[in-house]
């Protein structure tokens, strides 16, 4: 019997066949061959092998249109995408073409069928539960569908049937690669049809698990919605890194429900604390579960997606449950909290049920930033009857009653807001505000009202505002007790922000890699997220906490 390792390595020499003599020599210098990612080969470039520690030169010659033609004679035919692959094999050749149409420059990966990869998250899919796998490109996302399928067919015992666009979970050729199993899979002409073959495999096939990748157009997205009404269970991949990117996505968004702007009455603004335009999820999600796959044996599972898409239009924080598997397979879960920075800020609902009627200057409600309510102080210690009391009366102008509010229970101290500025003795503005040169600010001045201008409308800036007050009244007040992690960090997480800016404007410039400082996961992140904005590929290498960023040219 013909083991995983003996076949993966028959798939590698089939790879390696087909490559010109003089690559082929130069790889089989290499000792670590299985660690093997891609080869590359660029029309006047020498020929490169990507390796997972690195990338080798193979040859000092440079690839010329032979050597193109060929890998291109070896390989099956190429599709409307400019992939071709190998028959039961794994392997994707991927070709960029000039104007002409010609053959320039040939990419080919290395495919391999990786077993146990399903395991950290194994409880969803045998759970019957719709799976949407997000991740940047060569994070694993093929190989763990892959291995749901087969896990599904051969253990759970279920009809799986695999709309395979690219041959890439299945392999080339007529006979599907015995890495699905006993999963059925569906050949699709042309990228363009995938959703017509979706609905199809449905109407035809019974199913009831279907599996798919790569959703990426409108068509899809409406299919997979089609599929999921009808009972079948959806396990699928999408373009993005998190759930955030599919939110903010409009093409791909109805996967997870939908997002619509919705304009509400005065008397639901005025009670949530928001604006009268919100926005809103338009319909149930199709996937119950979305899944960020952050690295090999690391993912973020956001279960419950309705309810996670409501939490992040309305501004809370997310909280993904982080798994990671170790090298003996055990996975630790943990609990992760994601602020989110690009929704509008939310209303404490609790909060404004207990406190109506009640609030300061006659307000019925009053609104906090994504903080949990535990994190104020009872209406007692706002309204003076405990902490001390700073002897002012603030107007606010462009600053956020809610960031005050939260600043003053930090310290545990409390003041007065009041809203016209001819009960004033203080107005608080900010730096853009105050430049404007607003009538508010002048007749401020010409009434010897004082005004304190902060940089930005954050809480560490009107915490510090606060103290200063405090000191000229003789008070002191306690420090913050560190809840705003990611504002008290803004510099730390401007200077990562820096550094990435200068590898990619390296990497730009000519060289091929820059591995960055470690990090903590939220700094890593908006690396990589910078470096998809300046079209560079980027990944996470090293254990934490010496994990750091490598951005590099795709």
């Amino acid at each position: 019997m013909v083991t995983v390792e003996q076949l993966a390595h028959d798939e590698l020499q089939q790879l390696l066949s087909v490559l010109p003599p003089r690559v082929l020599a130069g790889l089989q210098g290499q000792d670590d061959l299985d660690d093997l990612l891609e080869i590359v080969l660029d029309l006047g470039r020498p020929p490169e092998a990507r390796f997972s520690s690195g990338d080798v030169m193979l040859d000092e010659e440079p690839v010329g249109r032979e050597d193109l033609q060929h890998v291109v004679s070896g390989v099956g035919d190429f599709g409307g995408d400019n992939r071709a692959g190998m028959e039961r094999t794994l392997h994707r050749i991927s070709a960029i073409r000039n104007r002409n149409g010609s053959v320039v420059g040939i990419t080919c990966r290395v495919g391999r069928a990786v077993f146990g990869t399903i395991k950290i998250i194994e409880d969803l899919a045998y759970g019957g539960k719709n799976i949407l796998l997000l991740g940047r490109p060569g994070v694993g996302k093929t190989t763990m569908l892959r291995e749901v399928a087969r896990v599904l067919a051969d253990e759970a015992r279920k009809r799986v049937i695999i709309v395979d666009t690219s041959n890439e979970i299945a392999g080339d050729g007529d006979i599907p690669h015995p890495a699905i199993g006993h999963a059925r899979r569906m050949q699709v002409p042309a990228p363009t049809e995938q959703h017509g073959v979706m609905i199809e495999a449905v109407e035809n096939h019974m199913p009831q698990v279907i599996i798919i990748d790569e959703m990426g157009t409108t068509q899809e997205a409406a299919a997979a919605r089609t599929i999921a009404e009808r009972g079948v269970q959806l396990v699928a991949t999408a373009h993005g890194n998190t759930l955030d990117n599919l939110i903010m996505n409009p093409t791909l968004s109805d996967l997870i429900g939908g997002v619509q702007t919705v304009t509400l009455g005065d008397q639901e603004a005025r009670f949530r604390g928001t604006q009268k335009t919100v926005l809103e999820r338009k319909a149930p999600p199709t996937f119950d579960v979305v899944v960020e796959i952050q690295d090999w044996n690391e993912v973020a599972v956001h279960d419950d997606v309705a309810q996670v898409v409501d939490q992040w239009l309305r501004g809370y924080p997310v909280e993904p449950e982080i798994r990671h598997m170790n090298e003996d397979g055990n996975i630790t879960r943990t609990a992760a909290t994601r602020q989110n920075e690009a929704a509008p800020t939310p209303w404490a609902a609790n909060e404004i049920r207990n406190r109506r009627g009640r609030n300061r200057n006659g307000r019925g409600q009053d609104t906090y930033e994504q903080y949990p309510p535990e994190r104020f102080q009872d209406e007692a210690d706002a309204s003076g009857s405990a902490g001390p009391r700073l002897e002012a009366r603030i107007f606010l102008f462009g600053v956020s009653r809610d960031k005050v509010e939260a600043a003053l229970a930090e310290r545990g101290a409390t003041a007065e807001i009041v809203s016209e500025l001819r009960r004033a003795n203080v107005l608080l503005t900010t730096k853009n505000h105050y430049r404007r040169g607003s009538q508010l600010v002048r007749v401020a001045e010409n009434n010897s009202v004082p005004v304190y201008v902060l940089r930005k409308n954050t809480v560490p800036q009107v915490g510090e505002f606060l103290t200063s007050m405090a000191r000229d009244q003789g008070i002191e007040l306690p420090p913050p007790s560190g809840r705003h992690k990611e504002e008290a960090n803004a510099e730390a997480e401007a200077a990562a922000r820096a550094e990435a800016e200068e590898a990619a404007r390296r990497v730009l410039s000519g060289e091929f890699s820059v591995q960055l400082e470690p990090q903590r996961p939220y700094i890593r992140r908006l690396q990589h997220m910078l470096a998809e904005e300046f079209n560079l590929a980027s990944a996470s290498r090293g254990r934490d906490p010496q994990r750091g960023v490598l951005i590099y040219r795709p």
